[in-house]
């Protein structure tokens, strides 16, 4: 009885010890790093576009810089490399259109990638006409199911919602169908920006910005932009900001101003900006190096990390 009665004492002495060496400050202090880097937020982590339930990295890759003639100018096998190489360092966004030189190189480059895990966004060139066959080709020259987020492509006048009803009602039919998982729409004026998030019918906004205001939306409806715009950037932020008081899907583009931002301290404070607009879901940034990804992702990770 003195033997069982001294391990059960033993027994509840070791606990009461584990339990107290866990509380004490020491080991108080070890658990904190882990849980600080349980909760640190970086360019690969997996976020939700909006209300869609899409999931998709803060970090892109774009294929379509100069309409995708900066990419295709790699060359077929390194495009390919490069889309890989973004893989591999955790970025599962991908932005295209039917309207980039890449259109068609889309399928290889993703090809051995596992389709579930990636996002694929795709826009459609053009007004009403066919759009579920224009929908139903991108599908088939992208070798897969369904697109991820299927946009309405650079829209420029402020009427354009009742102009294009019914390619807006096609997408509609396109979601149903399962060929798409949210729709949306990218801007080229302020106007259109306007028209864009006013409407009911946007899930998801692809939006240039960037604080230097290089290629961003400007207060004019434009028919073809400028080849170096420079405008103000607060109307854009401004909608963005409704944007997410209507909990929209946003995605932010020209990050560099379509390579315009030269120089490493020019990207570094874009990329600062983009981060510290809580409305921004994720950004896309037309890459043609790893090393290019690889100062994003280290650009993107330090505005994370940086105090708010």
């Amino acid at each position: 009885m003195n033997s069982n009665y001294s391990r059960r004492q033993f027994l509840k002495r070791s606990t009461l010890a584990a339990g107290a060496l866990a509380l004490a400050p020491e080991g108080v202090l070890r658990a904190q790093p882990a849980a600080q880097a349980a909760a640190k937020r970086t360019a690969v982590d997996e976020v939700t576009l909006g209300q869609t339930g899409v999931k998709l990295t803060r970090l892109g890759l774009g294929t379509g810089t100069r309409n995708g003639r900066v990419m295709t100018a790699l060359g077929r096998d390194e495009f390919t490399k490069l889309v890989h190489y973004a893989y591999d360092q955790g970025i599962r966004h991908i932005d295209c259109s039917a309207g980039y030189a890449t259109f068609e190189w889309i399928a290889g480059a993703i090809k051995g990638l596992p389709r579930e895990k990636l996002f694929i966004q795709s826009k459609l060139q053009g007004g009403p006409g066919d759009v579920l066959a224009g929908i139903d080709r991108q599908r088939k020259v992208y070798d897969t199911d369904y697109v991820d987020s299927m946009l309405v492509h650079c829209m420029v006048k402020a009427g354009w919602t009742g102009e294009l009803k019914s390619v807006m009602d096609a997408l509609d039919q396109a979601r149903e169908k399962k060929w798409i998982r949210a729709k949306g729409v990218s801007c080229h004026s302020v106007p259109a920006l306007r028209a864009s998030v006013a409407s009911d019918w946007s899930e998801v906004h692809l939006v240039r910005v960037n604080p230097q205001g290089r290629r961003v939306d400007g207060m004019e409806e434009v028919v073809s932009s400028p080849s170096d715009p420079v405008n103000d950037i607060a109307p854009v932020v401004a909608e963005i900001k409704k944007m997410g008081a209507k909990k929209r899907g946003v995605i932010g583009m020209k990050i560099f101003g379509e390579g315009t931002l030269a120089t490493p301290e020019d990207r570094e404070k874009s990329i600062r900006f983009a981060m510290s607009l809580p409305e921004i879901d994720a950004i896309v940034i037309g890459f043609k190096s790893a090393a290019e990804i690889d100062e994003a992702i280290k650009f993107v990770n330090s505005a994370l990390a940086a105090p708010a």
